[in-house]
């Protein structure tokens, strides 16, 4: 056919290549599923928007539902976890300057630091709180 045509193989083979661009996408449908789920439930990953999917009656793999999302840029919009505010500023009682970062410490036992945590144990919590010396960062002590 080629040399009928008097084209060389390689550029029909090319030209063959790019005629098959021009079709349509065989996915369209699935792809407006998938967008239409993302946007209902911005949260869900590609498992949840897979098992939405087969409830509305659609055959497909989480693979390919995962390669459709990634190639129309469908990530997944993470919730932050609640974060609690250790300290309220918002109030009218007197706030009482921070010293230590204008304090050059020369030597041991002139600024002492602390901090109070938990460990999780099997059966409960404990706290643990420890003072450090901030020149040697040594355990002054600890309850």
């Amino acid at each position: 056919m080629a040399q009928l045509g008097k084209v060389s193989r390689t550029g029909f083979y090319r030209f063959e290549a790019r005629q098959g661009d021009a079709a349509p996408d065989p996915d369209l449908d699935l792809r407006d599923a998938i967008q239409r789920v993302a946007l209902e439930w911005p949260s869900y990953g590609t498992r949840r928007v897979t098992c939405e999917l087969v409830a509305r009656g659609w055959e497909v793999n989480r693979k390919r539902v995962q390669r459709l999302m990634r190639e129309d840029n469908l990530l997944c919009l993470r919730r932050r976890r609640f974060v609690a505010s250790t300290t309220d500023s918002r109030h009218g009682l007197p706030v009482y300057p921070n010293l230590p970062p204008e304090l050059v410490v020369t030597g041991i036992d002139q600024l002492w630091v602390a901090d109070i945590t938990y460990i999780r144990l099997r059966t409960e919590f404990v706290y643990l709180a420890v003072i450090l010396d901030a020149f040697s960062r040594r355990v002054v002590g600890w309850a």
